[in-house]
């Protein structure tokens, strides 16, 4: 059994209340004053709900206070941004890997980086499917590449499923949760068939199950808590996501989520306010759009990294697919991308 991410967790109440995700466009927070001052921030759209409900809730606490907008470029596209500096603030739905440290370094970049909440991948079907629950292994036979245009059908994976075609549906290649997904379930990031409609917008996924009896998607707790009355979640190895699973590690597919801040930025201080707000509040938000919070000390830890800002990553420049909180909080933090001189 892979260790688990966080051995516990102080869960908040569950009380999901989702605002819509649109388009992917950059979404302003409420206004709270005029100001010259604009913090943007972009990236993973799983960690798009949180960011979002931080950003307006830290506006709605100030008098002319920055505005601050919020995109969802995915993980990839967002680290793009945020290693040219164009950026303050990254949500990723994994760490930053080896050559976004070699571009950031490039570019003179340096960051911040916060585990700021807990989620659990979930994979869903459409509703009038029999099918609750799946193994981790059942569903690498469905994702890897070798079942590419082989097979589409759910009988074929297993002979107690039924008689009917298999539309896929998922995260796309730039995106950190299709990083996170291939590696925890296939074995290898990024390996994956192709044949399948790929999104940075998880609301194209959630349209796409619902639109087909035989589909299969995944997404962020987030967007199926968002959807629950629409969609099934399947139990995986015997597991079902919730809360609580998420928290103690049982559910397979738990995973941290987070945000980098340009250390450069964090000496305005709108950037270094916003910031502190963020990892301040994230453990009564992230219950409020359907994640999980951190242990009170993690927050604490991480609180300390952004008003020092203390620069580097604790992963080394790749995904894992868990770790303890404790081993990573004491994790020396590195900036430079392996292999660099």
């Amino acid at each position: 059994m892979r260790k688990q991410f966080f051995l516990t967790a102080a869960l908040a109440a569950c009380a999901v209340a989702l605002t819509a995700c649109g388009s992917g466009e950059q979404v302003p927070a409420s206004s709270g004053g005029s100001s010259s001052e604009s913090i943007q921030v972009d990236g993973s759209s799983t960690v798009f709900p949180l960011s979002e409900a931080a950003a307006e809730a830290f506006t709605a606490s100030q008098t002319g206070g920055a505005r601050v907008t919020v995109g969802e470029s995915g993980t990839g596209g967002g680290f793009r941004k945020f290693c040219r500096g164009e950026t303050q603030v990254q949500g990723a739905s994994r760490p930053i890997l080896a050559e976004e440290m070699a571009a950031c370094a490039a570019a003179g970049v340096t960051y911040v980086e916060v585990p700021i909440a807990f989620d659990g991948l979930t994979v869903v079907v459409h509703p009038s499917n029999s099918v609750r629950a799946v193994t981790i292994d059942e569903l690498r036979r469905i994702w890897e590449p070798a079942a590419e245009r082989t097979v589409t059908n759910w009988r074929q994976v297993n002979p107690r499923w039924p008689d009917m075609a298999m539309p896929l549906f998922g995260a796309g290649t730039a995106s950190g949760t299709f990083d996170f997904f291939t590696e925890a379930v296939v074995g290898t990031a990024k390996a994956s068939r192709t044949d399948y409609t790929p999104t940075e917008d998880d609301n194209v996924t959630v349209q796409g199950v619902l639109g087909n009896p035989g589909g299969m998607g995944y997404f962020g707790y987030a967007y199926y808590e968002q959807n629950r009355e629409r969609l099934a979640a399947l139990s995986i190895n015997g597991v079902s996501p919730s809360p609580e699973t998420i928290a103690n590690g049982t559910y397979p597919l738990a995973r941290p989520v987070f945000v980098y801040f340009n250390a450069e930025a964090l000496r305005r201080p709108q950037v270094r306010r916003f910031a502190q707000y963020f990892v301040a509040n994230a453990g009564r938000l992230a219950p409020e759009v359907g994640y999980v919070a951190l242990p009170e000390a993690a927050y604490a830890t991480f609180a300390e990294r952004v008003t020092n800002a203390t620069v580097g990553t604790a992963f080394g420049g790749h995904q894992e697919v868990g770790a303890s909180i404790e081993e990573v909080i004491t994790r020396p933090l590195v900036s430079a991308a392996p292999g660099a001189e």
